[in-house]
C-alpha cells in the first residue's frame, strides 16, 4: 500500500498507456477564477493492459476522472496522454458501460451491440459492406458472455443482468484499447453481480485491454483489479494506491480468504479516514 501526496512518482521504463500529469479540473471559468476544482493534482500512470479500480466516498470526483480519461472533459491544468497521444477531445479508442445499460428498446440485442460499429469510424464507412462480418463478431461476443440464443430478443425481454451483459458487449464490439466502467454492476443483485465479475474477468484475461473501473463495492474492486486507488473528498485526488496481491486467475472462493478480506478491510479503513477528514491529504 502506498500513500500519495500529489507528487509525481518515478515513471515506468515502458511508456504508460494512461498518463495523467498534474491534472486539475474546474467545471467552468467562474469556478476556475474562484479556484474551485472538482479534482486536483492528479498524477497517475497506468501500464498497458492494466486493470485499475477507483474507490472513494460519493462526490469525491470518481466520475469526473472518467470524463477526463475519455476526453469528455479537458483539464484546466496539466496534461493527459492516452496510448502516447495527448487527449484533446472524445476518444475513439475507448468503450464505456454504466450502471444503467441504456439499451435502445426498439433494437434487438444484436442490433444494440452493433450500434457502435454503425456510428464510429472506420467501421461506419464499411458497415453495409461488412455487416455480415460484424454480425458474426457480435454473435461470438454475445456467446462469450452467455447470451447465445438471445440475439433477437428486445431489452424488455431480458433480465437486468442480461441487459448488462449486452451493454458490455456493446462497449467492446469495436475492440477498444480501453474499457471504462462507471458502477456497471451497482443495480444488480449480489449473485448476478458476482457472475458478471467473472464474465468481465474472463473477457479482460483473454483480450488484455486497459480497464478503469469506478465502483463503491470494495469486494468488486479487489476481485477484479491489479491496483486500487482511493480518492479523497472533493476536490478529489488520489491518496492511496493499493496493489492487489492475490494471484490470478481469481475465483469467487478467493473472496472468502483471509488475505482478500484483510485487503477489503484495509481499503474500508482508508475510505473511513477520508470521510472523517476535512479534505486533508495523508503525508507520504
Amino acid at each position: 500500500m502506498t500513500l500519495l501526496a500529489g507528487a509525481r512518482p518515478n515513471g515506468p521504463l515502458v511508456a504508460p498507456f494512461v498518463d495523467f500529469q498534474g491534472v486539475w479540473l474546474a467545471y467552468n471559468a467562474a469556478f476556475l477564477a474562484q479556484q474551485r476544482f472538482a479534482v486536483e493534482a492528479i498524477d497517475l500512470q497506468v501500464g498497458r493492459g492494466e486493470f485499475i479500480a477507483i474507490v472513494g466516498p460519493s462526490g469525491c470526483g470518481k466520475s469526473t476522472f472518467m470524463k477526463l480519461a475519455t476526453g469528455l472533459k479537458l483539464p484546466s491544468r496539466g496534461k493527459i496522454l492516452i496510448d502516447g497521444q495527448p487527449v484533446v477531445g472524445p476518444l475513439k479508442v475507448s468503450g464505456m458501460a454504466f450502471q444503467a445499460p441504456s439499451l435502445l428498446p426498439w433494437r434487438t440485442t444484436l442490433a444494440n451491440v452493433l450500434l457502435p460499429l454503425e456510428i464510429v469510424e472506420p467501421y461506419r464507412s464499411n458497415f453495409k459492406a461488412k455487416r455480415s462480418e460484424y454480425e458474426d463478431r457480435a454473435r461470438r461476443l454475445l456467446a462469450k458472455v452467455g447470451l447465445a440464443g438471445y440475439e433477437d430478443q428486445f431489452p424488455w425481454q431480458l433480465s437486468g443482468g442480461m441487459q448488462q451483459r449486452a451493454s458490455l458487449c456493446r462497449a467492446l464490439i469495436h475492440e477498444p484499447k480501453m474499457l471504462l466502467l462507471d458502477e456497471p454492476f451497482g443495480a444488480l443483485d449480489a449473485f448476478t453481480r458476482e457472475d458478471l465479475w467473472c464474465v468481465l474477468r474472463d473477457l479482460w484475461t483473454e483480450q488484455k485491454f486497459n480497464v478503469i473501473l469506478v465502483t463503491h463495492d470494495l469486494r468488486e474492486s479487489v476481485f477484479l483489479a491489479d491496483t486500487v486507488y482511493v480518492m479523497s473528498r472533493s476536490p478529489g485526488r488520489f491518496v492511496v494506491k493499493r496493489q492487489i496481491d492475490p494471484a490470478r486467475p481469481r475465483e469467487l472462493e478467493t473472496t472468502y480468504t483471509k488475505e482478500f478480506i484483510d485487503i477489503v478491510h484495509e481499503l474500508r479503513g482508508h475510505i473511513g479516514a477520508v470521510r472523517s477528514a476535512s479534505g486533508a491529504v495523508p503525508a507520504a
